[in-house]
């Protein structure tokens, strides 16, 4: 297992003035924001709202129309091809439908990426063997994805994305479509994943549960803009009419009025 990672205050990932427009419409619009390393930045607002296309912003899959987007301070926005390939290495993307590959097993699904780095088979077996007993999965390796439930597809998918020993996880929404019980557990995975390896990671979701329990800070995007930043108790006791909306899941309030005009 890979050391842990030591936390610093320095931002690892810096959004500045980040814009992306689709046809008429702008789903990023002048987004500024620093992600610190060795945090857990959770990214909340509605569905639609953008958040999935800004973490697709900073790993690369999509390209900004303008501003710029640091990783450890190169501008990844000015690189394409096979210049972006050692900044996307330092990523692990965890999807939400986990986005495993049905016709192979939990060993080969966990061990994809290394394999295709020509890693020898016996490391890949050891990493493989780590990741799946770190996220509470011993002895499914043989297994396919079909055989899996709903929870256990989402372990299997971030075992995937920490094989590589990667500096950041991406989360997409890791607790939709799972019950209660099973979405806590994966907030648990996500905290201890943290705390454990010290990695930085960006997590959107709209279940502010979890966000409250995993974020370090977290951070609303609504209309295409960031509308606050800060910390988990900064966000429950925020007094701004869209924020308290969100967070209480009320039909009534800025957010539908706005949405029906």
């Amino acid at each position: 297992m890979p050391r842990r990672r030591p936390r610093g205050k320095g931002s690892l990932i810096r959004l500045e003035g980040v814009t992306k427009r689709f046809g008429a419409q702008t789903v990023l619009d002048d987004v500024t924001l620093h992600i610190r390393s060795g945090e857990t930045l959770v990214i909340i607002g509605r569905s639609g709202c953008g958040k999935s296309v800004l973490l697709k912003c900073m790993i690369g899959l999509i390209r900004p129309d303008s501003g710029r987007i640091l990783v450890g301070g190169r501008d990844i926005t000015r690189l394409d091809g096979e210049a972006l390939a050692p900044v996307r290495a330092k990523f692990g993307m965890v999807f939400q439908g986990a986005a495993l590959f049905d016709s192979l097993t939990v060993n080969e699904n966990v061990g994809f990426a290394l394999k295709r780095q020509d890693v020898p088979e016996a490391r890949i077996a050891k990493v493989v063997e780590e990741r799946l007993k770190q996220v509470g999965l011993p002895g499914v390796g043989d297994r396919k994805p079909g055989e899996l439930s709903g929870g256990m597809k989402k372990r299997v998918g971030l075992a995937r994305a920490l094989a590589v020993d990667p500096a950041v996880v991406l989360y997409d929404e890791p607790t939709t479509g799972l019950d209660p019980v099973m979405a806590d557990a994966i907030s648990e995975l996500i905290v201890e994943t943290g705390e454990r390896l010290g990695v930085t990671q960006v997590v959107v979701t709209h279940d502010m549960t979890s966000a409250y329990k995993i974020g370090s800070r977290i951070a609303m995007l609504y209309q295409g803009k960031i509308r606050v930043v800060g910390t988990p108790d900064v966000i429950r006791k925020s007094r701004d009419a869209v924020v308290r909306q969100f967070i209480s899941g009320s039909a009534r309030g800025p957010i539908m009025a706005k949405s029906l005009a």
